[in-house]
């Protein structure tokens, strides 16, 4: 006796039909192509997440960099200096001091010029 599957199998190809809703073409409407379709939009959006935690590092640094120069520091020169005066904060926090609380950073700024001028 042969097994047809039934509703089992058009479940499975709804489900990959709704996930392909919004794809150009074949690839919203045929399942082969929207299998495909879909699998490579997931390894994407997996890649992706990844990604974008070193694009935020990557936008951090461009901040702190733009802010430590204002105050006449570069960005090596302020990292260094945050790390021999012991500061304990990440690039995350500093480059949301450099953009709301300029005044902060430029205090943090002085601590590294300090921390080089002492080592």
């Amino acid at each position: 006796m042969r097994v047809k599957r039934g509703f089992k199998r058009k479940n499975r190809r709804v489900r990959i039909l709704k996930a392909a809703k919004g794809f150009w073409g074949m690839r919203s409407k045929n399942h082969r192509h929207a299998k495909q379709a879909v699998e490579k939009a997931l390894n994407f959006a997996y890649t992706g997440r990844k990604d974008r935690k070193g694009e935020f590092r990557t936008l951090w640094i461009a901040r702190i960099n733009a802010a430590s120069r204002q105050n006449g520091l570069s960005y090596s020169m302020f990292m260094s200096g945050l790390k021999l005066a012991g500061s304990a904060l990440d690039r995350k926090v500093l480059a949301d001091l450099a953009v709301h609380d300029p005044k902060g950073f430029a205090a943090l700024v002085e601590t590294a010029k300090r921390a080089h001028a002492g080592a």
